[in-house]
């Protein structure tokens, strides 16, 4: 079902929660692996694509279809990211860098990670990208956005995004060098 279909349904059909559930299943899967990605635990991947849900049920009857349900299913996730980070950080009392460095060994001890050494290298480096950076290499290189849509998301340039994944890609290009 198009955008357009699913909002009508839930809107006017005699079902909200049934329409809300073709949206899940839709879109569902796209948003846990994007959050994924960033946070790396699938535990914390699946609270926060929760907190997501609830705040896109809460916040659908309002939604104006500025944008595509995706990119405005995609904001709301980047946000619960963003300040479940800044929770963590806080919480724990610990930089950044120690942060990540965490989310590092979250991923060796995961049991859903199955990837291969390159690809475990490549997830390291990934995580020692600052934020803005892992987002925008984690949107475009991974999910394919166009930067117009990751624009929309982040609401920032479409000028910023594309310096800041080539920064990201020339970090990543470096670290996968000094880590023969």
């Amino acid at each position: 079902m198009s955008d357009t279909e699913l909002l009508t349904l839930f809107r006017e059909g005699d079902n909200p929660r049934y329409a809300f559930d073709l949206i899940v299943r839709t879109y569902g899967e796209r948003l846990y692996w994007h959050i994924r990605k960033m946070v790396v635990s699938h535990d914390d991947a699946n609270d926060i694509l929760q907190n997501c849900l609830v705040k896109a049920w809460n916040g659908l009857p309002r939604f104006r279809e500025e944008s595509k349900l995706f990119t405005w299913l995609y904001r709301i996730a980047t946000n619960e990211v963003i300040t479940f980070l800044k929770k963590q950080r806080t919480y724990l009392f610990q930089s950044l860098s120690n942060v990540t460095r965490q989310l590092s060994e979250t991923l060796h001890s995961d049991p859903l990670f199955s990837g291969d050494a390159i690809q475990t290298k490549l997830q390291k480096a990934i995580l020692l990208l600052p934020n803005r950076q892992r987002q925008v290499f984690n949107m475009r290189y991974f999910d394919e956005l166009k930067y117009e849509e990751i624009s929309e998301i982040l609401g920032t340039t479409v000028g910023s995004l594309k310096a800041s994944y080539h920064h990201a890609v020339e970090k990543i290009e470096e670290y996968m060098k000094q880590n023969v």
